[in-house]
């Protein structure tokens, strides 16, 4: 039934009987009138031995005795066909059932075995009948196969009394016993949690413990197909709004979206936070460092939440509008400072040594302000010369790249601002803490302050800045608020600039407080907070073994 509609199927023998009634309600008056129409379908070739009618009514599925499914489309019969069910020529079916949600069918044979089946499109974009999944759960023929009410799972009871409990998403066996001295018939309780076997005359009732079937090792990571879906794919999908929906809850995607968003945080933070470290710690003179550095590491008081905010309400739509404009930005800012510093050069000493030395830097600051300027007033006039005057709209049609306003070049930019504090701080201690007696023994060899910088200072200091880079990617894989309001938080493994993600950290963040405490859906929450730690705790134990090496190695300097 759907609605208004019902479909009613039944065979006799070798002919289908098929019978629609529809509901209608005169939307003038409200009269309801009943419509009654016989569908006509073709006669079988061998002996009908069940039938199956998905809810939406859009597929009938009829097995018969010549191990063959005769699929019929209730509203386009071009798209009836036949499949074969069987490989093995001297198998037989020997039982059916119809999962909950009503698309899945699991077959058994008298070989021992049951498969999964469902409608799914080939590589050419046609509806077909596939194979799924095989269970096996002995030799002896499969008698009875029931479906659980609530869950993707079924039982079976085979011709030599053994009872098999499986999950059909999550791919596992769960239980085969020998319950009975033979064939029986088999029922199970809405809960599944009691099993009713009847067999030589006796009744044997069962005690069904079976709390989380739908979690396994490949559901949490590995690619699983889902029904209504053409291939496998990794989704996390927790909730939905229907009774009969499965949950999804692969891991895969929010690790990679963690990583996603650590990476290209750092590949923000990580060249701007040690250069500008390495600048203030080596060239910058004492009075300008003891003001830059403190104002730095005052960007680390920055609550996340108001950088999310921030990031999400304003950064998000602005950089949207101004798409040319921020990409201009990113290559004409270097070639800015290059040119400033080549005129720098050139201009006569009298100019040049009015600036102490040391403050140089400070002449920058206006040829940024300048670029940044010039880029972003430039950015309407970009977008309508070389974009048709819409950016986004050019990146998804001419590059087919998808563009979400709430993007990883979003969270890349406020992220990369929380992490540059961490990373510049801990990295600009370490290069000032370098001997001073190496830099003057390297100058006084003659060495320039580069080459002293390049192959002394940095060197020595490497254990440091490594350290601080490993810190600031812990600070990036652990973050929660700013991703959680500058993205979309789709569950998505696309490495895209442009689309968004959603993390770890996020998502315990947001389902914890819904999920039902004790289900599956809350463990694999607690699981996820795990994978999080185990993930962080790796990679500073690695950081640790790294950084002592690098600074054995570099200690005789």
């Amino acid at each position: 039934a759907d609605g208004d509609s019902l479909k009613v199927a039944g065979s006799t023998g070798t002919q289908l009987h098929v019978m629609s009634l529809e509901q209608k309600e005169n939307m003038m008056t409200g009269e309801m009138t009943r419509e009654q129409t016989r569908i006509e379908l073709p006669q079988m070739s061998a002996e009908v031995k069940a039938i199956y009618i998905d809810p939406r009514q859009q597929w009938m599925y009829v097995i018969n005795g010549r191990a063959q499914a005769d699929v019929f489309s209730l509203r386009d019969r071009s798209l009836n066909g036949r499949y074969k069910l069987l490989e093995d020529g001297n198998a037989e079916i020997t039982a059916s059932a119809q999962l909950v949600g009503g698309i899945s069918l699991i077959i058994g044979n008298s070989k021992g075995s049951m498969s999964q089946w469902f409608m799914a499109r080939d590589t050419d974009g046609e509806q077909r009948f596939m194979r799924i999944r095989d269970f096996k759960m002995g030799k002896a023929p499969i008698r009875q196969i029931r479906a659980e009410q609530r869950r993707k799972g079924f039982i079976a009871l085979d011709e030599s009394g053994r009872l098999g409990v499986f999950h059909s998403t999550a791919h596992r066996t769960l239980l085969v016993e020998k319950v009975a001295d033979g064939p029986g018939i088999l029922t199970l309780s809405p809960r599944a949690n009691q099993v009713l076997i009847e067999s030589g005359g006796k009744l044997l009732p069962l005690t069904l413990d079976n709390p989380h079937p739908e979690v396994s090792w490949s559901s949490l990571w590995g690619k699983v197909w889902y029904e209504n879906y053409d291939e496998p794919k990794y989704v996390w999908q927790s909730t939905a709004s229907n009774s009969d929906f499965e949950p999804k809850l692969s891991l895969a995607p929010l690790t990679y979206g963690t990583l996603k968003a650590a990476f290209y945080a750092m590949l923000l933070a990580a060249p701007l936070a040690v250069a500008a470290a390495i600048y203030t710690a080596y060239f910058m003179a004492p009075g300008m460092r003891r003001k830059v550095k403190p104002v730095i590491e005052l960007m680390e008081a920055m609550p996340t939440v108001i950088l999310g905010f921030f990031a999400g309400l304003f950064l998000a739509p602005y950089l949207e509008a101004h798409l040319p404009g921020i990409f201009s930005l990113l290559l004409l800012t270097p070639i800015g400072i290059l040119l400033a510093g080549f005129f720098w050069t050139r201009l006569p000493d009298s100019i040049r040594l009015r600036v102490p030395d040391g403050w140089e830097g400070a002449i920058l600051i206006p040829v940024v302000l300048l670029v940044g300027w010039f880029s972003l007033s430039m950015s309407p006039h970009l977008e309508n010369w070389f974009f048709g005057g819409d950016m986004s709209t050019w990146i998804r049609d001419e590059l087919g790249i998808t563009y979400d306003q709430r993007n990883a070049l979003v969270v890349g930019i406020a992220m990369g601002f929380a992490v540059i504090p961490n990373i510049y701080s801990i990295a600009e201690d370490a290069v000032f803490s370098v001997p001073r007696s190496l830099t003057l023994g390297s100058l006084a060899l003659g060495a320039t302050p580069w080459q002293t910088l390049t192959r002394v200072v940095i060197l020595t200091a490497s254990p440091g800045i490594f350290s601080a880079l490993m810190i600031g990617m812990g600070r990036a894989v652990g973050e929660t608020m700013i991703v959680l309001m500058a993205t979309g938080n789709t569950p998505i493994m696309d490495m895209n600039l442009f689309e968004g993600m959603r993390t770890l950290a996020a998502n315990v963040a947001v389902e914890m407080p819904e999920s039902e405490v004790g289900g599956s859906h809350y463990r694999v929450l607690f699981l996820a907070a795990l994978v999080l730690l185990i993930f962080t705790f790796v990679m500073n134990t690695l950081a640790e073994l790294i950084r002592q090496r690098l600074r054995k190695q570099y200690s005789l300097l």
